[in-house]
């Protein structure tokens, strides 16, 4: 073969043949196996980091097994929170049953003493104190400058005033002077008022709240007006200030007699229907009509307009109602500050009513009252009185308190009253300053309030003059419980507490009230009863325990305890069915814990606990050295601090209860926490389980990156290098063809 001699063209189409097909061949390689690089000999350096990277997309890979079995024993774990929860519900549930079922025990441990007397609004009891002295603001008489004292004999009501009225003139001709007996109405006109101003059936005078009513006719005979009532001429009244005055016969002097019987002025004794009146000061004098207040109050009169004109009392006129006044005055003799009429005063339960009323006589005050002689005060024996403003005087007012505190008595007979003060007791009276100093007496503490302005007119209005009462508290007596203090020692961990009786002021306990709220901090309670039997008993936390065991603290001390014996604390008292109850709740109780231990075993997944004590590890890259260690716990009972209970230990009262609650709770909170904790490191695995698939993606699209072919280009060569072949294999047949040539010449 060596000696044959090939012509340049044909060996250069020979050698294009040649390179074509190895070109071919390799694209060919190319596309069947869908890689560029197949062997270290294409490309050593893509070859061999395709094949790192490929390796270790494979390391990844193989670890993702394991952190799916990761998240299957966290999910495993946090399934047993789950029921582990809805079991401490559970028990909380049956611990609450107990709080709510009957006490165990029937009667409590506790201590008690008698305090005679003693009520649940005051612990002190009424025999052991002595009266104490009230001192009021002082009080002025009315001498100008309002800066001189009361005595006891000031009066209470003040200097009669006086209303004088415009001279008026005598209806018809105008020119006589208006006169007292001039007629309401009558035939002629001479003696007639004006027939505007005349009254007729049914008019109505107002005065200070009295009614004087005119009424058609004349009078009638005292057998025919009302129990109780009496006539005298041409006026029928009540004895109350209420009168009707007749028209036939009736005067311009019955309404002067009517008004001042209905302003106090004048007093009427009714007696089998006739009606004797005296005190009636008003008049008509030279045609002026003068109308004078009482001593015991301010006038007002309130009529028809025409009516009061015509006694020259007002300029208005027309049928409308006007309002005419007059007021009293004040001096030396009379206080500053008059008390204005119905003004009253409470004092401890009993009513002062100060009255503009005329003082009524022995023979007509209501049955069983009395009026003591000398005096204008009316009382009803049991503590409540009248004071009549006409003529009263502090003194009066005093005697009412005193009767209404107990430090006086009254016997009352026949309409008189008999005062007598108590013995070791001192009446109130008068000090040299101007005050009031009341006796607070030994029965109950002073309390006096009131309507009107007797309070203020009294200067029992406080310092600042706005107080709406009066207090003061008694003293104490020997061998009294005021101011004595009773102690108790820290009781089942309460505050230890000391309790001083006393008007409830400045820290100290009057009432069954505040001494409750003393107690509780100390976990005790206390009631009285009728027979003023105070007992102070355990709360109903703690009825299992004795005041003043050694494990239970409450010893009771203090000087109250030498004053008065309290009785040996007594263990408490079991309720046999209240027991069975609480004991059944247990059992109940210990069952659920059971299940707790059976649920934290059983939260287990391939073999691994985390609320079994258990540790999980996790390993997230090739190298082992990103890792996550997660330490489990022991979530049994005992992991979560709850024990099993013991009858006739656990819930027998409710602070055991509580303390089994508490445990609860606890435990509640630790299974949220590591809740919390266990979902926190879920998303951490199932982070980086996303991650790894990803990092996978990315280590193989690399690794493909550099060895894959792309077989559009490799077919379009397979297809170009074809076409060059064809061509070669062309070139090659001319070549020797043009041999075949010279051949064919040489025959």
């Amino acid at each position: 073969m060596s000696g044959i001699t090939l012509s340049s063209s044909v060996r250069q189409n020979l050698l294009s043949l040649q390179s074509t097909a190895s070109l071919l061949s390799e694209t060919q390689s190319r596309l069947s196996t869908g890689n560029k690089v197949n062997s270290a000999l294409d490309n050593p350096t893509n070859f061999f980091t395709a094949q790192s990277l490929t390796n270790r997309s494979s390391d990844i890979n193989n670890l993702l097994d394991g952190i799916g079995n990761g998240v299957q024993i966290l999910q495993a774990a946090n399934t047993g929170i789950t029921s582990l929860q809805k079991l401490v519900d559970s028990a909380k549930s049956i611990a609450n049953q107990a709080l709510q079922t009957t006490t165990g025990y029937s009667t409590k441990s506790n201590v008690s003493t008698t305090i005679a007397g003693a009520t649940a609004d005051d612990l002190r009891g009424t025999s052991t104190f002595s009266s104490a002295s009230a001192i009021g603001n002082v009080v002025a008489n009315g001498t100008a400058g309002g800066a001189s004292p009361i005595t006891a004999a000031i009066t209470l009501g003040g200097v009669a005033g006086s209303l004088v009225a415009a001279a008026a003139t005598k209806a018809g001709d105008g020119t006589a002077a208006f006169a007292s007996t001039l007629l309401l109405t009558g035939t002629g006109a001479a003696t007639d008022l004006t027939a505007a101003a005349a009254p007729k059936d049914g008019d109505v005078l107002v005065v200070n709240g009295k009614t004087i009513t005119f009424k058609a006719g004349a009078a009638p005979a005292a057998g025919a007006v009302p129990t109780g009532s009496g006539v005298s001429g041409n006026i029928v009244t009540d004895g109350s200030g209420n009168s009707s005055i007749y028209l036939t016969g009736g005067t311009v002097a019955d309404v002067l007699t009517a008004v001042d019987l209905a302003s106090g002025v004048a007093k009427t004794v009714n007696t089998a229907g006739a009606a004797t009146i005296t005190g009636s000061t008003s008049a008509v004098a030279g045609g002026i009509t003068t109308l004078n207040t009482s001593t015991g109050s301010d006038l007002t009169v309130t009529g028809k307009a025409d009516l009061l004109k015509e006694f020259g009392l007002t300029t208005s006129v027309g049928a409308g109602n006007v309002s005419v006044t007059a007021a009293r005055t004040t001096a030396a003799t009379t206080t500053a500050n008059l008390i204005t009429d119905g003004s009253t005063l409470n004092v401890n339960g009993h009513t002062i009513t100060f009255s503009n009323a005329a003082q009524p006589a022995a023979a007509q005050v209501p049955a069983g009252s009395g009026i003591q002689a000398g005096s204008h005060l009316q009382t009803d024996g049991s503590g409540n009185s009248i004071v009549y403003l006409s003529g009263a005087t502090v003194a009066d007012t005093l005697k009412a308190i005193d009767l209404a505190t107990g430090v006086q008595t009254a016997s009352n007979a026949a309409g008189v009253s008999t005062l007598t003060t108590g013995t070791g007791l001192t009446a109130s009276s008068v000090s040299s300053s101007g005050t009031l100093k009341l006796s607070t007496g030994t029965a109950a503490d002073l309390s006096i309030s009131g309507t009107g302005n007797a309070l203020a007119a009294l200067g029992l209005n406080g310092p600042t003059g706005s107080s709406s009462t009066f207090t003061a508290a008694r003293a104490a007596g020997t061998g009294g419980v005021n101011g004595k203090t009773l102690s108790f020692s820290s009781f089942n961990g309460g505050t230890a507490v000391n309790v001083t009786l006393g008007d409830g002021t400045n820290g100290t306990v009057k009432s069954l009230a505040q001494l409750n709220t003393k107690l509780a901090a100390n976990n005790l309670g206390a009631t009285v009863d009728a027979n003023g039997v105070l007992t102070i008993a355990a709360a109903n936390d703690y009825a299992s325990t004795t005041i003043g065991a050694a494990v239970s603290g409450g010893t009771i001390g203090g000087t109250l305890t030498s004053a008065l014996s309290f009785t040996t604390a007594q263990a408490p008292v079991q309720d046999a069915a209240a027991q069975t109850t609480r004991a059944n709740l247990v059992t109940q109780f210990n069952n659920v814990l059971d299940q707790i231990n059976t649920t934290s075993k059983d939260s287990s997944f391939n073999g691994v606990n985390l609320l079994g004590g258990d540790t999980l590890k996790l390993t997230f890259n090739e190298t082992g050295k990103s890792t996550l260690n997660i330490q489990g716990v022991n979530f049994n009972s005992a992991g979560l601090g709850m024990s099993s209970l013991t009858s006739g230990t656990d819930f027998i009262d409710n602070a055991s209860t509580n303390k089994v609650l508490s445990t609860l709770t606890t435990a509640a909170s630790t299974l949220r926490s590591q809740a919390s904790a266990l979902g926190s490191n879920l998303s951490i695995v199932q982070l980086r389980q996303d991650f790894s698939k990803n990092l996978i993606n990315v280590l193989q699209t690399g690794a493909s990156n550099l060895t894959l072919a792309d077989t559009n280009e490799e077919a379009a060569n397979s297809q170009a290098l074809s076409t060059r072949q064809s061509i070669a294999v062309s070139a090659l047949s001319l070549a020797n063809t043009s041999q075949q040539s010279v051949l064919q010449l040489l025959r």
